[in-house]
């Protein structure tokens, strides 16, 4: 596709028909007042209205409901876990989808390089271009940023009831990550296959990421194969909790080692299997549920049409729309 330069206060030409543009929110996703008023804010720069729900099965019907009235556009208003539900339900179909971060951390929407100031993110979104991109599934599952088994599931498992105490703050989700290593006992055995060559590992975590914002965020290796349109595998070397809190405490110095630390593969598929485990508790884009093992990655057969800022540049598995 062409440039074809900003669109102020208008969509830009990819996405004009005769379908409307739709703001799916949850009516308690903003952190304040603010918040609010940039999502009506976005809705008026980008022509569109708003659809609001509260909770999961909320946010399903809702999405059930725009996707019945044919939209052109839908956009999320909210976190890496309302992303990856409404992309989710977009995937393969021809309505563009686009991202306004209201969440906790926002890895998809800044790894797009979108402002985390919605009202900027809005004008962003107005200006921006459409792409076609695959992205993760797990047993038939999307994810955007990553999907795990270990200890990770167990974090957001206690960082729903922090939340539900002391509010949704950054700072209360890195005390759910101390809580769940004091209960930490042993590490995962686990036979993970990585396009066709089999292993067995001892871990706390098995974190396969499609974000390659979220890796350089905290300094990990493994960009390289999310450009080259796969996954980075990151297995977590800690048989205790002592191990657990010292990668923690490099994670945070930003000085974490590949093949100390974390042992690193690339690939297109994975499989993992979790020993002595039927089911097991996967967490995805922040998101948890528990499903049969074995555990299947891959890349989604039909595409998203994505749109991001003018400025981004897309990865091996994204293309321009003609």
């Amino acid at each position: 596709m062409p440039d074809q330069g900003p669109y102020p206060m208008d969509l830009p030409t990819p996405l004009a028909s005769e379908g409307p543009v739709i703001i799916i929110t949850n009516r308690k996703s903003g952190r304040n007042s603010r918040d609010r008023e940039a999502v009506e804010a976005a809705a008026k720069t980008l022509g569109g209205e708003i659809a609001s729900f509260s909770g999961g099965k909320g946010l399903m019907a809702t999405i059930e409901q725009v996707r019945a009235r044919r939209p052109s556009l839908v956009i999320s208003a909210g976190g890496d876990g309302t992303a990856m539900a409404v992309a989710n339900a977009f995937l393969g179909t021809d309505v563009a989808y686009g991202v306004l971060p209201l969440g906790t951390f926002n890895y998809f929407a800044r790894g797009l390089g979108l402002s985390e100031d919605p009202s900027e993110a809005a004008q962003q979104l107005a200006q921006g271009r459409v792409i076609d991109i695959t992205i993760g599934q797990v047993n038939g599952q999307a994810f955007l940023n990553n999907a795990s088994v270990g200890i990770y599931p167990s974090i957001l498992k206690v960082r729903e009831t922090v939340y539900q105490k002391w509010g949704r703050r950054r700072i209360m989700a890195h005390w759910s990550v101390v809580k769940t290593f004091l209960r930490f006992r042993k590490p995962m055995k686990v036979r993970i296959t990585v396009d066709g060559v089999a292993g067995r590992y001892r871990t706390a975590l098995v974190f396969v990421a499609r974000s390659a914002f979220q890796l350089e965020n905290f300094r990990l290796e493994g960009t390289d194969a999310i450009k080259g349109g796969g996954f980075a595998v990151l297995l977590v070397n800690a048989h205790t909790r002592m191990e657990l809190f010292r990668r923690v405490f490099k994670l945070a110095l930003g000085t974490v080692e590949e093949g100390v630390d974390y042992d690193l593969f690339a690939a297109n598929e994975v499989c993992v299997e979790v020993e002595g485990r039927k089911r097991v508790l996967l967490a995805y884009d922040g998101e948890k549920r528990r499903v049969d093992a074995p555990l299947k990655f891959g890349m989604s057969d039909t595409p998203l049409r994505l749109v991001v800022p003018q400025g981004y540049q897309p990865l091996a598995n994204e293309t321009e729309e003609e």
